[in-house]
């Protein structure tokens, strides 16, 4: 009886129920970097613009915009009554001061090089300038912004709905620091509260009132919860514990095959690759011949095959299928053992011979510990070389990737926007989603040129040109296979439509 007293009521069931594969690493929305992160950020921080569930950029914080002839100067005019949570409004300025906010290193956004696009960012983020009035970014007054770029940027509305674009509150973050994203301490402008946050439980979201567009969200509250272990998730799903599951690692992967024949099983194509990082500052792999030899005795056919078993194609290139317009990625390596083991003897370790021990990091769930083992057992028969085995959580990984240690990294990319950049610019020296060590003047320089290319066709062979080099010329990353997206839900629930950046706001969502 006296458990029972101490426990106290049960929390009542959220309007739904949403399962992913990990823990947020942060929710900030200048930091967030990975797709787990980002969906809860999302849902409390909004930026000018928003994505609808079809993935496409549509009106946000800003209600309407203005762009100039040469399309490198927007101004954009906030609705009138947005606000924050503490019930100050979201001026211009907000957006001035957190876009300034997110070009400082010391920040540590990973996503920094995004905002290169706006006049004098690079320079500021690179110290050349060191006054704010300096960066193409200013307030016009209360609630018009004027934004003026270095070049035309055919995908500059989508990046005004992505999250590192998105205000945060300057006097929460001043005040409390790196606690300000703690649900006592948070302010935030999206279409949902922070109403509580148990690390490694679960994440309760609560509808905001105050947000403009409060009307049209149907889910009162949405809790998330972090489930590693594939069978567990989906028998919450199965129970009705849980309403909807979008992580294709969440499938048991002896189970794929009757998974998809339910009724509730949802895949879709979407802009996403799934890849290894090298790091390129570890010997042996400082030699882009070992990097090759590594890539080539990698089987894609027999991956997809017999691994992930959804349809999924090999990945040629890092950037899939369907960004940007007519571009064509370069073909990239392709399974060969014979000259994989010649440019590894090459590089001094004939038949393996004398090759150091390396390490393969990867995250708990099935299907990434089944391609694992694939992996090492490709190394091993056509190269002679013993790779180990290292499972890491989410947040462990992360760390890991940014501070490069490590030898070889499972690793993937959904696409922000709709367009080649968003996978190579990940490469540039300046990024911080590189995560490979690799630097290269030449990659950058031709990253740049295809930044000023106002001609389509010439852009996307501007691009062709630094994708090879980066996948073949120097293989400082292998793509391996491009990703379908899976949902699981019911059909009475509404508004998850497949698309192409694999975006499902919860706003979006409701019951029949």
């Amino acid at each position: 009886m006296l458990c029972l007293a101490a426990c106290g009521p049960a929390e009542p069931r959220a309007d739904l129920v949403f399962i992913q594969s990990a823990e947020p690493e942060t929710i900030d929305p200048t930091i967030v970097s990975d797709q787990v992160s980002m969906r809860i950020s999302s849902s409390l921080f909004e930026g000018l613009c928003r994505f609808n569930d079809r993935g496409k950029p549509e009106p946000g914080m800003a209600e309407r915009w203005e762009v100039s002839e040469d399309r490198k100067a927007y101004v954009f005019h906030l609705r009138a009554g947005v606000k924050w949570t503490d019930g100050a409004p979201v001026t211009a300025h907000d957006f001035v001061e957190s876009w300034i906010r997110a070009l400082r290193p010391e920040t540590g956004s990973d996503y920094t090089s995004l905002l290169h696009v706006v006049r004098g960012g690079k320079d500021f983020t690179e110290g050349k300038a060191t006054d704010p009035a300096s960066v193409g970014v200013r307030a016009m007054d209360e609630r018009t912004l004027e934004v003026v770029l270095e070049n035309p940027t055919p995908y500059f509305i989508d990046l005004c709905a992505f999250q590192t674009f998105a205000p945060v509150p300057m006097q929460a973050v001043e005040k409390h620091g790196t606690a300000w994203i703690k649900p006592a301490h948070i302010i935030n402008n999206g279409a949902y509260l922070l109403e509580s946050w148990r690390i490694d439980d679960r994440i309760r979201l609560k509808k905001n009132p105050a947000y403009w567009d409060a009307a049209n969200v149907k889910m009162a509250t949405v809790e998330v919860r972090p489930v590693q272990d594939a069978n567990t998730a989906l028998n919450f799903f199965h129970t009705g514990q849980c309403d909807l599951m979008m992580d294709k690692g969440m499938m048991p992967p002896t189970l794929v095959h009757k998974l998809k024949q339910q009724p509730w099983f949802h895949t879709g194509p979407f802009l996403g690759t799934w890849f290894i990082r090298i790091n390129t500052t570890r010997p042996p792999f400082t030699d882009p011949r070992v990097r090759q030899a590594f890539a080539l005795a990698v089987d894609k056919r027999r991956i997809v095959e017999n691994i992930t078993q959804l349809g999924e194609t090999p990945a040629w290139g890092v950037t899939p299928p369907g960004a940007g317009q007519n571009y064509q990625p370069p073909p990239g390596l392709d399974y060969n053992p014979v000259k994989a083991r010649e440019l590894l003897a090459a590089a001094g370790f004939k038949d393996g011979k004398g090759f150091p021990l390396v390490e393969y990091l990867y995250i708990p769930l099935p299907i990434e510990r089944n391609i694992a083992v694939e992996l090492q057992a490709m190394w091993q028969k056509n190269l002679g070389v013993t790779v180990n085995l290292k499972k890491q959580e989410q947040k462990i990984w992360l760390s890991s990737m940014r501070s490069l240690d490590y030898h070889l990294c499972r690793s993937s990319w959904v696409g922000d926007y709709n367009d080649p950049s968003t996978f190579l610019d990940m490469f540039l020296a300046e990024s911080g989603n590189n995560r490979t060590g690799w630097k290269s003047s030449d990659y950058d320089g031709l990253m740049s040129a295809a930044a000023r290319e106002p001609d389509l066709t010439k852009r996307n062979q501007i691009f062709a040109q630094a994708e090879k080099m980066l996948i073949t010329d120097e293989a400082v990353v292998l793509p391996v296979y491009y990703y379908v997206g899976v949902q699981f839900y019911h059909d009475r629930l509404t508004g998850v439509q497949p698309n192409l950046i694999d975006d499902h706001p919860f706003r979006c969502m409701a019951w029949k």
